[in-house]
């Protein structure tokens, strides 16, 4: 009878020349821990976000509001419509949607409207006055009026005198009023730009910051207060109404 000779097994080198125990070692192997996305830009150390910097920068801006202009911010701009299906995304993640016109290029936020569920506010509502908000509409219909003009500059003094239906007080304060709403259309809510005294640029955002059925509703209750005496313009029970909304 005799022994079998006893069997051993080789070591097997990997057919591409690699040794196995590199692949054990690699950190990003270790815990389940994932290498890094080089794809994926990175700020500073730690950064986990997924956009570049102009998209972030642009994503902030419309936070910020009142709304990014292509005339006005060309590299924010460029940078939203680069990437304006992350954008909308990163907006939808805050029950907020993005209202964008390429042909005007300008673009701004606003609540999402929907019936399938309860959506939370996510910006603040600035309350216009009585007087803020007739303002918009006379500055609106002259932007509709001059439809097709690449400019549509105001003037002070003609806006003033469309607005003398609505004068309450002694004149000092009636033009203390004006000159208040005015300024807020100016620095606040970005639909006028200073051109020279006394003159300034309607932006054209505000056709869809202010739509057809609110000028509306806003024009026929307008129509019935001019004659009367008895509100006061700046209730916020009955003439307050929202603008753009801001962080």
């Amino acid at each position: 009878m005799t022994d079998n000779p006893t069997e051993t097994t080789a070591p097997v080198e990997p057919a591409d020349g690699t040794d196995d125990s590199a692949a054990e070692e690699d950190p990003a192997a270790i815990g389940g821990a994932t290498a890094p996305d080089p794809s994926r830009p990175i700020l500073w150390s730690g950064d986990t976000g997924t956009l570049g910097e102009g998209s972030r920068r642009a994503l902030l801006d419309l936070l910020k509001g009142p709304y990014i202009s292509g005339a006005r911010k060309p590299q924010l701009w460029q940078a939203l419509v680069a990437d304006e299906d992350a954008l909308r995304s990163r907006l939808h993640d805050l029950f907020l949607d993005l209202v964008i016109d390429h042909a005007e290029e300008f673009a701004f936020t606003r609540k999402v409207t929907t019936d399938d569920l309860q959506v939370p506010a996510a910006l603040r509502s600035e309350a216009l006055t009585f007087l803020d908000t007739a303002m918009l509409l006379v500055l609106r219909q002259q932007l509709l009026m001059a439809a097709g003009e690449r400019r549509v500059i105001a003037g002070q003094t003609e806006v003033f005198e469309q607005l003398s239906v609505y004068r309450q007080g002694d004149e000092s304060t009636w033009a203390r009023r004006l000159n208040s709403s005015w300024t807020k259309m100016l620095n606040k809510f970005n639909v006028l730009h200073t051109v020279d005294e006394g003159r300034a640029e309607i932006s054209p955002v505000l056709k869809m910051m202010v739509d057809h059925d609110q000028a509306r509703a806003f024009a026929e209750l307008y129509r019935t207060l001019a004659p009367t005496d008895t509100v006061e313009p700046d209730d916020p029970d009955t003439n307050e109404s929202a603008a753009e909304e801001t962080p």
